[in-house]
């Protein structure tokens, strides 16, 4: 079934025939969101349970308002992703990258590695650098600000969009600093954005089964917010496939809308598949088999089109959770960013993801056309670097060079965008 549906969503037939096919009832629905119209929390619930016509109709109206609401263009940034560390004590269950600091295999990156590996991805046209690590007990007390300040001395143009809210509760502990201190004096070292990750579902119910020793969630709004309210950036997500149910998926979502009128400051939403093969949860029965790939995932994005619509515009696709082939499909289902190129990801890698670890350029762009959409390069903070307009802030450099000199811009971190 999920074949023959998938076969039919590649058909492409008119908007006004997948509505036609719809209940009733969900069509009612479909028609108010397209009219703009925000939905609730048991709508998404409802958007989240369609079957058969119901979701073909669900995927296609996604893909209309992605088209009414940012356009064709399919975005994507040349980025690097460093896990410094995967010594941590947090002792996620769904994680498998985590090592003790006694393990064989455990690490930390020494700071000249960590240069070496920023003038490779810049040497490769990378804009970004994606730094996150374990929760490492040995950890200096102002390790983050050392690490930032190193690298934007030796490459001042480079963005750096690093450290999770859990990175930022730990070393703000350590650094024995309020959030909103820590959080700026990291912006004065050159912080550009952070990871909207250790998000998972913001459930605390939810989250006593991941990681009863995780950030909460009222922390995690706290640290979110005080970075917008700082003028820093940064990414939402949800990691979604595990114990949650429908309610917890709409009422993280819906909670990402309702932090984004309030500050403006989320630069897109990421839906992140649980990968299970290798983790606690799994070995432990928790959870015995995630849903299979494909329409559970598309039904995922198109919902959170329909929901974050006149919110967080960008839709992010994970191909290094998904693989390149769900990844571009898709792209049907309201996604307007394909993400990273990231040239090394270990996390998802660990956990038993099996899409690689490095995407080139040239392979981004043809999943992308082969759609029927148009490649367009793009920085951490949405300016498009190759023929796009110009609708982010002012002040995001561009472009850089091979010796981490900028060609235009300046890497100022721009204030959050007023609220909806």
């Amino acid at each position: 079934m999920q074949t023959a549906l998938i076969e039919e969503l590649r058909s492409h037939l008119p908007l006004d025939r997948r509505l036609a096919a719809a209940s009733p009832g969900f069509r009612a629905l479909l028609e108010r969101a397209l009219a703009g119209d925000e939905l609730d929390v048991d709508d998404g619930i409802t958007c989240l349970g369609a079957e058969g016509d119901d979701l073909l109709a669900l995927i296609a109206v996604a893909d209309a308002i992605r088209h009414e609401d940012v356009g064709d263009d399919v975005t994507y940034v040349v980025n690097r992703n460093i896990n410094f560390t995967n010594i941590c004590f947090v002792g996620c269950r769904f994680c498998a990258f985590k090592r003790q600091r006694w393990e064989a295999d455990a690490y930390n990156v020494p700071v000249d590695a960590l240069l070496a590996k920023v003038q490779e991805a810049v040497d490769r046209g990378a804009t970004e650098i994606c730094m996150q690590g374990g929760i490492n007990p040995d950890m200096e007390p102002f390790t983050y600000r050392d690490v930032l300040r190193a690298i934007k001395t030796a490459f001042p143009a480079i963005h750096m969009h690093a450290f999770s809210p859990m990175e930022i509760l730990y070393g703000s502990r350590r650094a024995n600093m309020s959030y909103r201190d820590y959080l700026g004096m990291l912006k004065d070292e050159g912080l550009g954005t952070i990871p909207g990750t250790a998000a998972e579902i913001l459930d605390d119910d939810v989250r006593e089964i991941l990681s009863h020793k995780k950030v909460d969630v009222r922390t995690w709004i706290e640290i979110v917010t005080t970075a917008h309210e700082l003028g820093v950036r940064s990414t939402s997500t949800m990691m979604y496939g595990h114990v949650e149910t429908s309610r917890h998926i709409a009422e993280h979502v819906a909670l990402l809308r309702r932090l984004q009128r309030t500050t403006g400051g989320f630069t897109e939403f990421v839906p992140l598949r649980f990968i299970h093969d290798n983790t606690e949860l799994f070995r432990d029965g928790v959870v015995s088999e995630p849903p299979p790939k494909g329409l559970y995932d598309l039904r995922i994005y198109a919902f959170a089109r329909l929901m974050l619509r006149g919110a967080i515009d960008n839709v992010q696709t994970s191909w290094v959770k998904l693989n390149h082939e769900l990844a571009q499909l898709s792209l049907l289902a309201g996604v307007n960013d394909f993400g990273g190129t990231l040239m090394e990801e270990s996390i998802s890698r660990e956990a038993g993801a099996d899409a690689g670890e490095y995407t080139p350029v040239a392979e981004i762009r043809g999943l992308i056309e082969g759609m029927g959409r148009r490649p367009v390069e793009r920085t951490t903070l949405y300016r498009k670097l190759d023929g796009g307009d110009e609708r982010a802030a002012d002040g995001e450099s561009t472009r850089i060079d091979g010796t981490g000199g900028r060609s235009g811009g300046s890497e100022v971190s721009p204030r959050p965008a007023p609220c909806c």
